[in-house]
């Protein structure tokens, strides 16, 4: 069962990574290190976290103007 919750864990962190990846490409915006953090998903029942990852200024700048 524990097996099955993580997995499905994982598949929901995916999807919205890709969600979100979606929306942002609407907005103008990529990140480019923007994926599920390898580290969390190591673990024995993986609890998934988004890594965002690093961007230029400008690109942080449009973030913020996206998000106002």
């Amino acid at each position: 069962m524990e097996a099955r919750h993580s997995a499905l864990c994982v598949e929901g962190a995916e999807d919205t990574v890709k969600e979100l990846r979606a929306v942002l490409a609407e907005a103008g915006i990529v990140l480019p290190s923007l994926g599920l953090d390898p580290v969390s998903l190591a673990r024995e029942a993986p609890c998934p976290l988004v890594e965002l990852g690093r961007c230029s200024v400008e690109t942080a700048q449009r973030l913020a103007a996206a998000l106002r």
